[in-house]
C-alpha cells in the first residue's frame, strides 16, 4: 500500500508511506481484500499525521519524512 501525493499524473506523486504485508498461497480472495484494506487504512493515517505534523519534506518528486 501507498500513500503519495497528487500530482498531474495519476499515481506519480511523490511517496509519503508505503508498506507491505506478507501472504500466502493459503490466502483466499477475502482474506486478500481484507489485508489489503487494512495496510491501506494504516498507511493512509501514517501519511496523513506526517503531513500535518509537518513532518515531510517534498523535493522534486521525492520526499524525506522525519520521524
Amino acid at each position: 500500500a501507498t500513500s503519495h501525493y497528487v500530482s498531474e499524473r495519476l499515481d506519480e506523486g511523490p511517496i509519503i508511506s508505503q508498506e507491505v504485508v506478507p501472504v500466502s498461497h493459503r490466502d483466499d480472495v477475502e482474506s486478500l481484500a481484507r489485508h489489503g484494506r487494512d495496510l491501506e487504512t494504516i498507511v493512509l493515517a501514517r501519511a496523513v499525521r506526517a503531513h500535518i505534523d509537518h513532518r515531510v519534506l517534498v523535493f522534486g518528486n521525492r520526499t524525506i519524512v522525519f520521524d
